[in-house]
């Protein structure tokens, strides 16, 4: 039966019902409310940076320059505006995406809706168990095989995390962000760019449209850049504070959240950039043009800039990234698990299951094509989250514009008018992608 609320049915369970409202929300100053939101926002990032924007940014750099730069800042822009949608959501109406999906929809199409964003979470963990097993095998010398399967202990951090409090877990997550963060920027003074030729690069180029390969980086890039499950995310997150029931209370909120999720995406843009600008100045500078492996890089990185300290800081960030998308993969798949299909079970067996998906073609690729394999499946991971992602993108924008179901306070018509268009080019995007497969042009 329609409810008044412009929902068919009534909510009966919170998102994230064991941390819903358990942050207490500052009222008064401005610093202090916006410090009650600090958080959420940088779950979202690490998403952003995670191990799979290394290879499709690596392999960018390298092979391009400076030219993919411009995919990073759009991407990112996309980002901030669809980031912004979803905590809108997840304020207004009281319901994370994948709720909202889950009730606006048949049941056949929200259990589909259901499995393109269980793929997306596999797809995004293959990237971390790559990414965590060569961070472990750089730093430590651990072999590609064992590491892949030790990542399937990462369950532990988890249990131990959820079990300190979310504000707890947001200081981690904060903390090796910081890490990765000044990784990279050392390493930006060791490569001493040409800034000119890194400013020309944030400008776009017509050749990303009519190169095939370089479209099909450019996806990779987008999917990398701009995560389905991160919508699923950061609507559930967000309700973690204890938002007061008035027009007011959300209003605030609405806007305290999204001054968080931007700021904390210009820190992932500076990552994501910084990675395609050391493999264009380190890499593309001195011809080596196919620099796609993670391994390869680190090998290359110290002895091109002169400086062994930038490799290890290299393998650093890499091992905190993998750590990172650990946490928040773990939490969007709790999310979209629940809120489709409505089944609850413990944090530890749904980590293993998604973790033992995502470990078997790693593991398969390591031990049949070693590094070369590892890098491919990086980077189609990344291409296949691109794909998945106007599946999350179209209910959201369907959902915030519409005034009942956000209980008055639906996204404005601007917001909404730009998702549709940056929808619209990613699906283009996306055709174009699948055409260049089927006709031969390029190949995955």
């Amino acid at each position: 039966m329609t409810q008044t609320n412009g929902w068919r049915r009534e909510q009966s369970e919170k998102s994230l019902a064991e941390s819903h409202a358990s942050v207490r929300v500052s009222k008064g100053h401005f610093l202090r409310r916006f410090l009650s939101f600090f958080g959420p926002g940088y779950l979202v990032a690490v998403g952003y940076m995670d191990p799979g924007n290394w290879a499709t940014s690596l392999a960018g750099g390298s092979a391009f320059g400076y030219t993919l730069l411009s995919v990073i800042l759009i991407s990112n822009v996309m980002a901030i505006l669809l980031q912004a949608l979803a905590l809108r959501l997840g304020i207004a109406s009281g319901r994370d995406l994948a709720q909202a999906s889950g009730d606006a929809f048949s049941r056949p199409v929200g259990f589909v809706l259901w499995l393109l964003a269980e793929g997306a979470i596999i797809a995004t963990d293959l990237a971390e168990v790559i990414g965590t097993a060569i961070g472990l095998n750089l730093l430590f010398g651990i072999p590609l095989e064992i590491g892949v399967v030790l990542t399937a202990l990462d369950v532990f951090l988890i249990l131990w995390l959820q079990g300190k409090g979310f504000r707890k877990l947001e200081a981690v997550v904060i903390a090796l962000t910081a890490v990765i963060f000044a990784c990279f920027a050392v390493q930006m003074v060791y490569a001493a760019p040409v800034w000119g030729d890194v400013l020309r690069g944030f400008i776009p180029q017509r050749d990303i449209l009519q190169t095939p390969e370089m479209l099909y980086l450019a996806l990779g890039i987008i999917g990398a850049t701009v995560m389905p499950h991160n919508l699923y995310l950061h609507s559930s997150i967000i309700q973690t504070r204890a938002i007061g029931p008035t027009r007011a209370d959300k209003l605030d909120a609405i806007r305290m959240g999204t001054i968080d999720s931007t700021v904390a995406l210009m820190f992932a843009l500076f990552i994501n950039a910084s990675i395609l600008i050391l493999a264009a100045a380190t890499f593309h500078v001195a011809g080596q043009y196919e620099v796609a492996e993670i391994q390869d890089a680190h090998r290359l990185i110290g002895p091109l800039l002169g400086a062994p300290l930038a490799a290890s800081l290299f393998a650093v960030a890499l091992l905190a990234s993998g750590l990172n998308s650990t946490v928040t993969a773990t939490l969007a798949g709790q999310i979209i698990m629940e809120g489709f299909i409505h089944i609850k079970i413990a944090p530890w067996k749904r980590r293993l299951v998604t973790r033992g998906i995502a470990i078997v073609p790693a593991l398969v690729a390591t031990v049949i094509y070693g590094e070369s394999g590892t890098a491919r499946l990086l980077v189609l991971s990344q291409v296949v989250l691109s794909l998945q992602l106007p599946f999350a993108m179209v209910p959201l924008v369907l959902f915030t514009a519409n005034s009942q179901k956000m209980k008055g306070l639906p996204a404005p018509r601007w917001l909404t008018h730009a998702a549709w268009v940056i929808t619209v080019i990613i699906v283009a995007l996306n055709l174009k992608l699948i055409r260049d497969v089927v006709t031969g042009a390029t190949t995955i």
